[in-house]
């Protein structure tokens, strides 16, 4: 049956999904997976219905790990690629407990790199190398030192938050360790430079429930402490990330993110498109006097764009004119405010395209 033209009851506008996370996902993704819940490949059953340990979820695990590491560059190389449970903030404990011995140094770029290091801090004593924490996160420190007699160094390479984002990363004397939450699988990087990565699925990657950690193996089994089985990577190595029920519909969707980016030509090619996006933005936020971003400009991430107002009094008709042009999650965080635009891997050029619109529209109506 074709709905009316005018019927303001069953026509569905396209929404511009800005959200910071969970994140945007690609429709066919979604489609796919929707798909998989009722009826996994013809089965007769639904991929959450069936055993983690059946052929068909085992080849779904794999699948995913192997394209995690292809996609990165990394298959060869002496890295194995796990999905884990407990989101990135349950890495911010594990990775202490796995590596750190003495002493490590962290640097401080966000709210996820400061809550990384309280949680270091139960373990043992933590250095921050630099912070931009006086400035209200608005940069990323640069000219600072790594000790080299230090168990590792960690950083965010994205500040979903504050809006920025590391353009270069360190030559690091010791295992180098980050978070990639927020723009994993974005843009193009040296990624054997890092010893051990991971990422909440729910920013760039899938839906929320599972965490990729990517590590070498040689730098594991060196401290002393007993660790428990959970909380260790190399049991989880081991079972090739099936030591427990793994998240069955979040590593799934995952992978078909990775198929779908390697589809689109991999990392290389959707770098070009959020290069773009970013862009786009940035230019109107720069151009148009009444917005002002919030990070300087050569830290600013191509994942997550923050800007506020010039002026409060036109907050109610930019709110009310972005809503109706179909925009969803543009405001910012709580302890920033203003707004915030997640342009993430699955966010096409057009959603970037209408915010821009309406922004300038605010402009021409001031």
């Amino acid at each position: 049956m074709q709905l009316s033209k005018n019927s303001n009851k069953h026509k569905q506008m396209k929404r511009h999904n800005f959200s910071a996370g969970p994140c945007i996902l690609p429709q066919e993704v979604l489609l796919k997976a929707s798909e998989a819940v009722m009826d996994l490949n013809g089965s007769g059953l639904s991929l959450i219905e069936i055993s983690h340990r059946s052929k068909p979820f085992v080849d779904i695990m794999e699948k995913a790990r192997a394209l995690a590491l292809e996609l990165l560059g990394l298959e060869g190389k002496g890295y194995k690629a796990l999905f884990l449970q407990g989101g990135a903030s349950t890495q911010f404990l594990m990775v202490a407990l796995n590596l750190l011995e003495k002493r490590a140094g962290y640097l401080n770029t966000g709210t996820w790199s400061d809550k990384a290091i309280k949680e270091a801090q139960i373990y043992d004593d933590i250095y921050e190398v630099a912070s931009s924490k006086n400035a209200g996160y608005n940069y990323i420190p640069k000219g600072y030192e790594i000790p080299a007699d230090y168990d590792y160094f960690h950083c965010t390479s994205n500040n979903t938050i504050f809006g920025t984002q590391m353009k270069e990363f360190p030559n690091s004397p010791i295992p180098m360790v980050c978070d990639m939450s927020s723009d994993i699988f974005s843009r193009q990087l040296d990624f054997s430079k890092f010893d051990l990565i991971y990422a909440g699925a729910q920013k760039n990657m899938g839906p929320a429930g599972t965490t990729l950690v990517v590590v070498k193996e040689d730098i594991l089994g060196k401290v002393s402490r007993k660790i428990p089985s959970m909380m260790d990577y190399k049991v989880h190595i081991s079972k090739s990330s099936m030591f427990n029920t793994p998240p069955v519909f979040a590593v799934y969707t995952s992978m078909l993110t990775l198929e779908w980016l390697k589809n689109l030509g991999g990392i290389k090619a959707i770098e070009e498109v959020n290069e773009k996006k970013a862009r786009l933005l940035y230019s109107e936020i720069d151009l148009n006097p009444l917005f002002k971003g919030y990070s300087v400009k050569e830290d600013r991430s191509i994942m997550n764009a923050t800007f506020t107002l010039a002026n409060e009094d036109l907050k109610e008709t930019f709110d009310t004119m972005w809503k109706e042009a179909g925009i969803e999650g543009l405001n910012g965080h709580r302890s920033v405010g203003g707004y915030r635009a997640s342009m993430y891997n699955a966010l096409p050029l057009e959603s970037v395209q209408v915010l821009v619109e309406v922004m300038s529209e605010l402009e021409s109506k001031a």
